[in-house]
């Protein structure tokens, strides 16, 4: 287990590689449908939590009072979304280092690189 530091708050990340995480290897068996699958949903949580974020920033007073904590909500969105990215790659057969590769969060690569060491 990880600890890591997002906007102030602190949360446990389990460091655990994907293929041992999902059941499978990268990119075989029946697994990588549902790896896509997925990543499709996180894709829909992504646009749900940029929806919520659309309706709270038309709130002026509340923006003034919350600016640093809806900075978080842009951060969650590009895990969410490097996360699908990576999912996608991994399911399309490519290896979990390559994958890891493209993520453009640094901090995210990092804690992805750990994870298969």
């Amino acid at each position: 287990m990880e600890r890591a530091d997002i906007q102030g708050e602190a949360m446990t990340i389990e460091s655990e590689g994907l293929g041992t995480a999902l059941g499978t290897e990268p990119g075989q068996g029946p697994a990588a449908p549902l790896w896509q699958a997925l990543a499709r949903e996180m894709r829909v949580a992504r646009e749900l939590l940029e929806q919520l974020a659309g309706v709270l920033v038309n709130d002026e007073r509340f923006v003034l009072d919350y600016i640093d904590q809806l900075q978080a909500f842009d951060l969650i969105a590009q895990h969410v979304d490097e996360s699908a990215a990576l999912l996608d790659r991994v399911a399309g057969g490519q290896s979990p280092g390559e994958a890891i590769g493209q993520v453009r969060l640094s901090v995210m690569q990092d804690r992805l690189r750990a994870a298969l060491d």
